[in-house]
């Protein structure tokens, strides 16, 4: 019970952090693509960087359908 508790918590933290630097990383190569691409003469738009959305997002959506399935286990073997 206790493992499956511990193994929850730390799979919501991992979806928590993990959106955390979603943001920032993404934040980042946006800025980076629109002020060079102004001044250096990038090819791809800025717009680009929002694509880091997804592979980000499936392993916050990995991490919270983890977390999720270890507190049911929990809750399960503690009834």
């Amino acid at each position: 019970m206790k493992k499956y508790r511990i193994l929850s918590r730390l799979f919501a933290a991992l979806a928590i952090l993990l959106s955390d630097v979603m943001c920032a990383v993404t934040a980042f190569s946006y800025c980076d693509l629109w002020w060079g691409g102004r001044c250096a003469g990038y090819s791809a738009p800025a717009s680009t960087a929002l694509l880091l959305c997804i592979p980000y997002g499936a392993g916050i959506l990995i991490c919270a359908g983890l977390a999720w399935f270890f507190w049911r286990a929990g809750q399960k073997q503690s009834d």
